[in-house]
């Protein structure tokens, strides 16, 4: 079987398991990347987060995550809904945590994408992974066409938006793979104008995650310093305001994952 229909079979399985989009990219060293995220790490824009400096070799090279590897296979899963808390006066949760825990949802159908690769194809030697290890997770889905890393720092898929969880399969198995796509944010600032704490740079695709909302209330396990009383518009698990004013999340479609 060629690489085209290997890349094709796996893309409907993919598709089959209720993942939205699935986009490809040869595993190599992130040369770019491993520039910014080195000058971000300089400048403590990770906080108390001190895992985001560990392993910085394996998280800029995948090949040394996973030996072998020759293609990042990166899944985008829908975790948009429509459902709003029904007390306006109680304390906000980002929607992504209204369900379960979507490492467990999304590991087991990993698990089982990667049994269905071997069944189809061979042996395939690889791994998942569901934002637990060091993956630069965002730099794979651009570099996959999966949509553009806007100026709030998330990826945004032209036709979906932002509300979708990132996953990859680290693979042994070479794939044709996709490019980038064009970056549509243009002269919108929307994102950067509403976050109350500021953690958006002024220019936007920079983000100080030591002044994130979603920071203070979900890594920081220490006191929440006073300066920021009365910054956080009730959010008490994540933030999604920087989604929430992004005009392409307008294309969100509500998820049909139980």
């Amino acid at each position: 079987m060629s690489k085209a229909k290997y890349t094709s079979l796996i893309t409907q399985e993919a598709n089959r398991l209720g993942f939205d989009f699935v986009g490809f990219a040869k595993a190599e060293k992130l040369e770019a990347e491993a520039k910014k995220l080195e000058a971000w790490l300089n400048q403590g824009m990770h906080g108390k987060m001190d895992y985001m400096a560990n392993h910085f070799e394996k998280r800029i090279d995948p090949r040394k995550l996973v030996p072998g590897a020759k293609t990042v296979v990166t899944l985008t899963y829908n975790h948009f809904t429509d459902k709003t808390q029904q007390d306006p006066n109680a304390p906000k949760i980002s929607k992504y945590a209204y369900g379960k825990d979507y490492h467990f949802v999304i590991k087991d159908k990993l698990k089982t994408f990667l049994e269905i690769i071997r069944t189809e194809i061979g042996e395939v030697d690889g791994r998942c992974f569901v934002d637990s290890a060091p993956v630069l997770e965002r730099d794979w889905a651009k570099r996959s066409g999966l949509g553009w890393i806007g100026k709030n720092t998330l990826l945004i898929h032209p036709k979906r938006g932002s509300f979708f969880f990132l996953s990859e399969l680290i693979i042994d198995l070479e794939l044709e793979a996709d490019g980038p796509i064009k970056d549509y944010c243009g002269r919108c600032t929307r994102c950067i104008d509403a976050c109350p704490t500021e953690a958006i740079s002024p220019e936007g695709y920079i983000l100080d995650g030591s002044k994130c909302i979603s920071y203070f209330t979900i890594e920081l396990k220490e006191s929440i310093p006073e300066s920021y009383q009365g910054k956080f518009e009730d959010w008490m698990f994540g933030c999604d305001i920087c989604q929430d004013v992004c005009p392409w999340n307008r294309f969100s479609q509500k998820h049909n994952e139980p």
